[in-house]
């Protein structure tokens, strides 16, 4: 499944898409699946907000920023995160991995509702 999409999926939608082909496969077996292909720089998993880890083809995997506002996800290009990992790599001797988990923020149409809103209050 995951080498025929290009979406992040949960172990429970990776679960229900095979068995709809093996129906015996025990969700345990896609666990542990997915954890050997991670192993292998298969697969990457990303914690994308509150929810569920979702997994991904390492190949496409990428950064993201997650509104908290609407729930809005938007895919980071790489080079945004190019002088962070530098500077981190320089300042502190750390490398760091953008895809894994999500940075929080508003979208541009929350950051102006609430902007507005603020204005309006005052």
């Amino acid at each position: 499944m995951l080498f025929h999409s290009d979406e992040h999926l949960t172990a429970e939608e990776l679960a229900e898409a095979v068995q709809l082909r093996a129906p015996d496969v025990h969700i345990s077996t896609i666990y542990r699946n997915v954890e050997d292909l991670q192993q292998l720089g298969v697969v990457v998993h990303s914690h994308l907000g509150h929810g569920a880890a979702t997994y991904q083809l390492a190949s496409l995997a990428h950064a993201h920023f997650i509104c908290e506002g609407c729930g809005t996800m938007i895919e980071a290009p790489d080079d945004m995160f190019r002088g962070l990992a530098r500077t981190a790599k320089t300042r502190l001797g750390f490398s760091i991995d953008p895809r894994h988990f999500a940075i929080l923020g508003r979208c541009a149409a929350c950051e102006a509702a609430a902007t507005t809103a603020t204005k309006s209050a005052s």
